[in-house]
């Protein structure tokens, strides 16, 4: 799907259609978050920053115990 961005006082709007919002269960009041990699605009519901920051440790320690074996089987 191809979009053109829409004036909006001194910014710009992206208008996403209906269906979108329905199937992906995005409301006016659903907070997102939009990030980018330099290439990409990544339009997504904001996670919850309690349980990012949980993940992220969960993830960290995992990685720390298992490293050694992350290593072998990446070889």
């Amino acid at each position: 799907m191809i979009k053109k961005l829409t004036k909006h006082g001194n910014s710009l709007a992206l208008v996403i259609d209906k269906g979108i919002l329905d199937l992906l269960e995005i409301g006016a009041d659903t907070p997102i978050s939009i990030t980018t990699d330099g290439k990409h605009l990544v339009i997504a519901k904001a996670t919850d920053e309690k349980v990012q920051r949980r993940l992220e440790a969960v993830i960290e320690k995992g990685n720390k115990k298992y490293a050694r074996m992350f290593k072998r089987l990446a070889d």
